[in-house]
C-alpha cells in the first residue's frame, strides 16, 4: 500500500475492553474522533481469545458506520487494543493473533488495559497506573521499556478488591451477620433494601437461582460506600482495606522501577476510583503521602479508550498537537487534591 492509499484510512482503531464494558473509537491521523461504540464486558478467559475478539466486531462495525466507512476489511492504519484479562504473555500472544486475523488495521498491537489507563493519564511512557474497576491491577513503565506488572489472576495471585471483590466481601459479612456466624453490620439491611428482598441471604439465593442477574452484584459497591459513610465499622474496614491494597500496588511498582524517590505520576482509574468516594480517595492519598511522598496521584475521568487511542497515535508517529486534539474530545485527567 502506498502513502496515498494509506491516507484514505483513519489513523487508529482504538479498543478498550474491560471486564464490565468495551469502548471502540475510530480516530483520524489528525486526532479527530470519527466514530465510537460501546458494548459489554470482555472475558477471553471464559470465552476464548478468538470468540472474545469476534464479539468486538459489531462495535467496530458501528464505529465504522459513524465514520462513513463500509464495515469489512481494513478500517485504520493501526489497531490499538487495550484489553482486560491480557495478563500473561501467552494471553497477549493469543489475543494479538486473534486481533490480527480480523485485519481491521494494517498493523495491530495488544496490551493489558492498565497500560491504556497509564497512557491516558500521562504525556509519555513513565509512571504507574492502578485500575480499580470490576477488578484490580497495576502497571509501571519507564521510557526504556522496563515494566512492573502483576499476574492479576485474582485471589490465586494475591489480589483483593475491585468492584467484584468488594461486592463479594460485603455479601460475605452481610449474610454471616444474618445467620449468626459473624458480628452485626448495617450492610445486611442495606443490601436487602437495595434489592427489595427480605435479607442479604435472600439476595444470595435470588442470584443463585437466576431471579436476580449476577451482574447486579456490582451495585452492592454503591451500597457499601453509602453504609460506610453512615459509620458502619464493617463497611469502613472494607473501604480501608481497599485503599491499602491500591496504595500497596502503587508503592511496589514504584519501588521495582526505582521511582520511589522521584516525582512520578500515579494514575488512578476504573469505576471504583473514578467515582471519587472521599472515604476511599482521602484514605488512599494519605497512605501514598506516607509511603511515597513524591508520588503525584491523579484520577483519569476520561474513558479509558482515550489511552488506547493515544498509544495508537504514538505508533503511527503522531505529534503532541495531534494528541492534544484527541484529548480535547474527552474530559481531562484530574489531580487528586492534597
Amino acid at each position: 500500500m502506498n502513502h496515498r492509499q494509506e491516507e484514505q484510512f483513519p489513523g487508529v482503531l482504538a479498543i478498550d475492553a474491560g471486564n464490565s464494558k468495551t469502548d471502540v473509537a475510530l480516530v483520524s491521523a489528525e486526532g479527530a474522533v470519527l466514530g465510537t461504540a460501546r458494548g459489554g464486558g470482555f472475558q477471553p478467559q471464559l470465552d476464548g481469545a478468538e470468540q472474545a475478539v469476534a464479539a468486538l466486531a459489531p462495535l467496530v462495525e458501528e464505529a465504522a458506520r459513524q465514520a462513513g466507512l463500509r464495515p469489512g476489511g481494513v478500517l485504520a492504519r493501526h489497531v490499538s487494543a487495550c484489553l482486560a484479562n491480557a495478563d500473561l504473555p501467552i494471553e497477549e500472544q493469543r489475543l494479538g493473533a486473534a486481533l490480527a486475523a480480523r485485519a481491521w488495521g494494517r498493523t495491530s498491537h495488544v496490551a493489558n488495559d492498565t497500560f491504556g489507563l497509564l497512557r491516558a493519564g500521562t504525556d509519555g511512557p513513565r509512571g504507574v497506573a492502578v485500575v480499580c474497576g470490576a477488578g484490580i491491577n497495576c502497571v509501571g513503565l519507564l521510557p526504556d521499556g522496563r515494566t512492573a506488572r502483576f499476574p492479576a489472576l485474582g485471589h490465586l495471585t494475591g489480589d483483593w478488591g475491585g468492584g467484584g471483590g468488594l461486592a463479594a466481601e460485603a455479601m460475605w459479612h452481610a449474610t454471616r451477620a444474618e445467620d449468626g456466624r459473624g458480628g452485626p453490620t448495617a450492610l445486611a439491611a442495606a443490601i436487602a433494601a437495595h434489592f427489595g428482598l427480605s435479607g442479604a441471604t435472600a439476595v444470595a439465593e435470588a442470584v443463585h437461582l437466576g431471579r436476580v442477574d449476577r451482574v447486579r452484584l456490582h451495585e452492592i459497591v454503591r451500597v457499601l460506600f453509602a453504609t460506610a459513610e453512615g459509620g458502619d465499622p464493617t463497611a469502613l474496614q472494607l473501604v480501608d482495606r481497599q485503599a491499602d491494597e491500591i496504595a500497596r500496588l502503587a508503592v511496589v511498582a514504584l519501588t521495582r522501577l526505582g521511582l520511589l524517590g522521584e516525582a512520578t505520576p500515579v494514575v488512578l482509574g476504573g469505576g471504583v476510583l473514578a467515582a471519587r468516594h472521599p472515604l476511599l480517595i482521602d484514605n488512599l492519598t494519605a497512605r501514598l503521602a506516607g509511603a511515597a511522598p513524591l508520588a503525584e496521584p491523579r484520577i483519569v475521568v476520561a474513558p479509558p479508550v482515550l489511552g488506547a487511542a493515544l498509544l495508537g497515535l504514538d505508533r503511527i508517529g503522531a505529534g503532541p498537537a495531534v494528541q492534544q486534539r484527541l484529548r480535547s474530545a474527552y474530559p481531562t485527567t484530574a489531580p487528586v487534591a492534597a
